[in-house]
């Protein structure tokens, strides 16, 4: 595992997904060849996405950020065990968070066996920040500040996840990305955000993918995690949040020195929807 301080990535993306053409097989071997112990795969599904501007239109047959969980499961299931003498395979989810998905999401994770359910929060009032529409006319920070009030009404609304992912994600797409961008400038909204997290017993995931996107940091940033920590919340997946093979593991050398660096000394991975802390390295 040269390279490596943690043996597991916890958020990868397949052909499931809309937004990745890559095999299961082949998000596999990228982790079997980079040292790898375990992966959690955790394919989209984003209910209620509407069509954005600029979007490439999909085939009638499919709803984008949507696939079928008996497929799903059919599929992974079978390939896990041709795996399991090389790589521990989870089962996962990323879930679109909206407001208004509470009951379809506890009845959606609660129907299928996953490891491990990711809450991310893609949309902002229907609105994908990767299409660039929430930022026309207005800074960069009003639409970084809505975001963070948006995850937090998702908060309140949908409970059946396990860690919420990339908290900062809107910052990879601003027309400036990190320049009005801080932990202090945000405090306020971060600090709601995180206390509810903490209060329903939730983790926070360290997505690597800030540092792919060329923000310099993952999301949220070490700040975030940093003021997580301070105001005792212990659990913290780390994923790579890939969508190619060559972006499995990514930037994982780096992954556990910026974990320390915020006062944590475990990680977690999950398995059947509980926790396994795991000592950094």
């Amino acid at each position: 595992m040269t390279g490596y301080n943690l043996p597991g990535d916890t958020h990868m993306h397949t052909v499931f997904s809309t937004d990745s053409g890559a095999s299961v097989r082949s998000m596999l071997d990228a982790a079997v060849k980079k040292g790898l112990h375990a992966v959690c795969i955790t394919d989209h599904m984003d209910l209620d996405y509407p069509p954005q501007e600029g979007e490439e239109p999909h085939p009638e047959e499919q709803i984008p950020f949507q696939f079928d969980p008996e497929e799903y499961f059919r599929t992974l299931c079978s390939i896990k065990e041709e795996y399991e003498d090389r790589l521990d395979v989870r089962i996962g989810i990323e879930f679109g968070l909206q407001p208004h998905l509470g009951e379809k999401c506890r009845e959606m994770v609660n129907a299928y066996p996953f490891d491990f359910v990711i809450g991310s929060v893609h949309l902002i009032r229907g609105y994908d920040p990767y299409y660039g529409k929430i930022f026309e006319e207005r800074p960069d920070a009003d639409a970084y500040r809505e975001a963070f009030e948006e995850t937090l009404k998702c908060l309140e609304n949908v409970e059946d996840f396990d860690v919420l992912g990339h908290l900062d994600y809107v910052v990879r797409y601003g027309k400036h990305k990190a320049e009005e961008y801080s932990y202090n400038a945000f405090s306020d909204e971060i600090d709601a955000v995180l206390r509810k997290l903490i209060s329903m017993g939730k983790g926070l995931e360290m997505n690597m993918g800030g540092i792919k996107y060329g923000l310099g940091f993952p999301n949220p940033h070490p700040d975030v995690l940093r003021r997580y920590r301070e105001l005792g919340g212990e659990i913290v997946t780390v994923g790579a949040d890939a969508h190619r093979p060559e972006h499995v593991g990514y930037a994982f050398e780096q992954a556990g020195e910026i974990l320390k660096s915020c006062g944590f000394r475990y990680y977690a991975e999950y398995k059947g929807r509980k926790p396994v802390f795991l000592k950094l390295q």
